[in-house]
């Protein structure tokens, strides 16, 4: 009887590196794909609102101009030129949309009539 003896089988430990490489890709796209960044939150009416009164106040805003009732004036100006249109700061300003603006340009215009006291702004098509 003779007996030949196996070579002894070593358990291979498992790696944890590509684990960790998958651990570490993961956090980088959640992180690049995050929002850090605060959300504006910008009240607008659509449409109707109350009973307009006064002359008009009608905003055209483009991408590269803002239009007062049909007149091309500097974005700085336009608070100052409504509000002389204006009874009362919560009077209605109408807001539409030309060529190509963006809905980013038109946030950007409201919030700069928000920041004069101007409640009322509504937007139309």
């Amino acid at each position: 009887m003779s007996l030949t003896l196996q070579p002894i089988r070593r358990r291979r430990v498992m790696s944890l590196t590509p684990m960790i490489d998958v651990v570490f890709l993961l956090l980088v796209f959640f992180m690049l794909a995050a929002r850090f960044d605060q959300t504006a939150v910008v009240p607008i009416t659509l449409g109707g609102g109350g009973a307009y009164t006064g002359p008009p106040r009608l905003v055209d805003v483009t991408p590269n101009a803002v239009l007062l009732n049909g007149v091309q004036i500097p974005q700085s100006e336009l608070a100052r030129r409504v509000l002389i249109l204006m009874d009362n700061p919560t009077d209605i300003v109408v807001f539409r949309a030309r060529g190509t603006a963006d809905v980013q340009r038109i946030v950007d215009v409201m919030s700069d009539l928000r920041q004069e006291g101007l409640t009322a702004l509504t937007l139309v098509e």
